[in-house]
């Protein structure tokens, strides 16, 4: 399954939620923003959203600064 990841083709086996792909990535979901197909996704369904072939996922990581 192919989807695009922040600007970039990548290739999934199958598809799987949003918490899945975080991990998979060893992404900790806590400290990014998710948009699926230019709309965020809300932190609590991050298990339920579901990433499917040809979806456009953008992962943004909070950095802190001052």
């Amino acid at each position: 399954m192919k989807i695009e990841l922040n600007g970039e083709p990548f290739e999934l086996a199958g598809p799987l939620t949003v918490f899945e792909l975080l991990a998979r990535l060893d992404i900790d979901s806590r400290r990014v923003a998710v948009e699926k197909n230019l709309t965020v996704i809300k932190r609590g369904e991050y298990a339920r959203a579901l990433v499917s072939e040809g979806d456009r996922i953008e992962i943004v990581n909070f950095v802190g600064g001052g």
